[in-house]
């Protein structure tokens, strides 16, 4: 609004002069008006010259928004390391660290392995599911194996403890529920089990019932117990070390539910 005033009382003032070098116009103002005109004018012009200047303001910004405080890192803390051992025993208070699952046939939507309730828990749902669970931290060549099982499901299927566990193979010892066993060797090349031995278990508790499993592999000599029992020991060479594990399979009847109360590795 300065800016314009200025302008207009610029441009009284020009007509003015004009009008006073030219002697004004017929019926225009006097000399003595003209003089008035100017001095007031003039007056103005003062007053205005006297109001302060603007002085140059930044362009307005929206307020900053704080940002939240920072959240402080926890102090560092040393989470203790649970050092893998190779002889303990496993008893599935939560999930086992460093084991690791292998199906060989059958589909995985229809198996469910976990820990629940201090069990290791097979959940099979189809059929001819042959699920494998192995300790990967150690590689043994003569270890011995227990474990203790319950079966919960189905009586067709297996329990198996595995030796030697290694990439061209391993050695399984089955124990069915219907009181029959197999040892037998894996050979990865072919994908086929060689039959090493078969037989009955005279002392296994058949139908929904809780039983003892052990293994020794120990040199060439390969040995299956049932229930505190040996029930064969037979020999061969092929594979000499490997990882150990434990298998649950089914076979043409479901559903299979089988709980491991423990797992536990020892030297022969």
């Amino acid at each position: 609004m300065r800016i314009h005033l200025f302008t207009r009382m610029a441009a009284i003032i020009v007509f003015s002069l004009v009008l006073a070098a030219c002697g004004g116009t017929a019926g225009g103002p006097s000399a003595a008006e003209l003089a008035a005109t100017q001095q007031s004018l003039e007056a103005t012009q003062q007053a205005l010259n006297a109001q302060p200047k603007p002085t140059s303001q930044p362009a307005p910004t929206s307020e900053p928004t704080a940002e939240p405080p920072t959240a402080e890192p926890p102090a560092d803390t040393e989470v203790p390391v649970v050092e893998a051992q190779p002889y303990f025993t496993e008893e599935f208070d939560e999930a086992p660290a460093n084991w690791t699952y292998e199906l060989i046939n059958g589909d995985d939507v229809d198996f469910d392995l976990y820990a629940e309730g201090g069990k290791l828990i097979f959940d099979i749902q189809g059929e001819n599911i042959w699920s494998y669970l192995t300790y990967d931290s150690y590689t043994y060549t003569d270890v011995r194996v227990d474990a203790r099982a319950e079966n919960l499901g189905n009586n067709n299927n297996n329990v198996s403890l595995i030796c030697r566990y290694n990439d061209r193979g391993w050695y399984e010892f089955n124990v069915a529920n219907n009181g029959l066993y197999t040892i037998l060797r894996y050979e990865r090349s072919t994908g086929n089990f060689a039959t090493l031995y078969s037989g009955g278990v005279a002392n296994l508790k058949t139908g929904k019932a809780t039983n003892d499993y052990t293994i020794v592999c120990q040199g060439e000599r390969l040995t299956l117990g049932v229930n505190g029992t040996e029930i064969r020991t037979i020999k061969d060479s092929l594979y000499d070390e490997g990882l150990i594990g434990v298998s649950v399979s089914s076979f043409d009847g479901i559903p299979v539910l089988v709980e491991f109360d423990y797992v536990s590795i020892s030297t022969p």
